[in-house]
């Protein structure tokens, strides 16, 4: 493209804006839109939390007549489709801009090339791939759910100087300091769910929201693989669930003695049909996900199973498979009364339960503990982000060895680099979205 030595300044402010909701958009991406007149910004947009209004007429809007003859930057390809509002390439062509700069092509079905063809019939001269790297980082949660059918998954550890995430039998243990806690509370705030096994949550009882000062209303939703809907209701996630959503992932099998590992032979798949792309879609079905003012997914029914033990004619073998059921059904009884959404999906197949988070509204993933969910993650291939932080002490006998280190790492992945926080150090490795 022929850019402007001024070009790359403004497509990074459009970048810069595009972050500030990352998390808060529901199924829209979180897009940034700068307007330039003479060589100032004269507006400004990201889209708002919830997912709209979008980038574009924001920065019109505050533009006012400035737009005329101006220059647009926009992170991803305006919206040319009708839903709940108008389209972004309409608004473009009404505010009577002469250029508009896109950094990443959309690759929603419904907008891929139209966006960019509506402004050119429109005589816009339009130019694309300005900072498509950076673009595509920014964008990397939605453009992995529109392309993969899944969220962008970011699997984070800690790791101590000789190799350990935790100490057995001891819960929580500080391995790094202020500096890294304080950046994960960041990272939990732009993402829209965090997740971590059971062994993690009955070891450590995590509250898993955001702590920092006038950002809790952030918090991600809360996933626990949890087969045996074993989730005590005293636990920190169960007493909260009311005020930020938790799901609680069962199994789909009633008898369960050997799930405690993973690899195992997949139970019957669910049939899942994602809801694509953005949230004002004309095709968006019965499975879209309700916002609320936070801009996250609420919880909605079950996408998958049954209850085990509730199928219509499913007689029990034995007086012991009726306590179990008894028990699970009793258990989940107890979990829903607390506010915890309880659904059923094999635990230990994420190319399953992916999809099915995707198809209501989850967009990006933190997975933080513990050591077997992380390897789950990474041996079926569908870790995206990898954030290795290392604190300074050591732990010792009875340590949890990390499930990955820095000389572990595939070549698929490519290393971001490596970076001082605190007393720590930050290793970052990142797929190609």
């Amino acid at each position: 493209m022929s850019a402007s030595p001024d070009d790359a300044q403004f497509m990074q402010e459009a970048i810069r804006l595009g972050l500030l909701h990352l998390g808060q958009t529901s199924t829209n991406p979180s897009v940034g839109c700068v307007v330039v007149r003479d060589g100032t910004i004269v507006g400004r947009g990201t889209t708002a939390v919830g997912g709209r209004p979008h980038a574009e007429p924001q920065a019109l809007a505050e533009a006012g007549e400035l737009a005329r003859g101006a220059t647009a930057y926009v992170t991803l390809e305006p919206c040319s489709h009708h839903g709940k509002t108008p389209p972004c390439a309409d608004a473009l062509i009404s505010s009577g801009v002469s250029r508009v700069v896109i950094s990443v092509t959309d690759p929603d079905e419904r907008v891929s090339g139209r966006g960019i063809a509506m402004l050119r019939d429109a005589g816009i001269t339009v130019e694309t791939g300005l900072m498509e790297k950076e673009g595509r980082h920014s964008l990397a949660a939605y453009l992995t759910r529109q392309t993969k059918n899944r969220p962008y998954v970011i699997l984070k550890l800690a790791v101590s100087a000789d190799g350990m995430i935790g100490r057995k039998g001891e819960g929580q243990i500080s391995i790094t300091g202020p500096a890294a806690r304080a950046e994960v509370q960041t990272l939990r705030a732009e993402t829209d769910a965090i997740l971590v096994g059971i062994g993690t949550a009955i070891a450590d009882d995590p509250e898993l929201t955001v702590r920092i000062p006038g950002m809790q209303a952030r918090s991600p939703v809360r996933i626990v693989l949890d087969p045996l809907l074993q989730l005590p209701e005293a636990s920190k996630l169960v007493k909260t669930a009311r005020d930020v959503p938790v799901i609680v992932v069962g199994s789909e099998e009633s008898s369960l003695p050997e799930m405690d590992e993973p690899g195992l032979p997949p139970s019957v798949l669910p049939d899942i049909s994602p809801t694509r792309g953005e949230i004002d879609s004309q095709r968006a079905s019965s499975q879209a996900v309700d916002v609320g003012t936070s801009g996250r997914a609420q919880p909605i029914s079950p996408p998958v199973g049954e209850m085990p033990g509730r199928a219509e004619g499913g007689n029990s073998t034995s007086d012991a498979d009726d306590t179990a059921t008894t028990d699970l059904e009793a258990r989940h009884q107890a979990l829903e009364a607390a506010g915890v959404e309880v659904v059923y999906c094999n635990p230990y197949r994420p190319d399953v339960l992916l999809p099915a988070l995707a198809s209501r509204g989850i967009s990006s993933l933190l997975v933080e503990g513990g050591a077997k969910t992380a390897r789950l993650f990474l041996d079926a291939g569908l870790v995206d982000r990898i954030l290795l932080y290392q604190g300074p002490g050591s732990i010792g006998n009875g340590g949890i060895e990390t499930p990955i280190r820095k000389t572990d790492i595939s070549s698929d992945f490519r290393h971001v680099g490596t970076r001082i926080v605190g007393d720590d150090t930050l290793d970052e490795y990142e797929r190609e979205v």
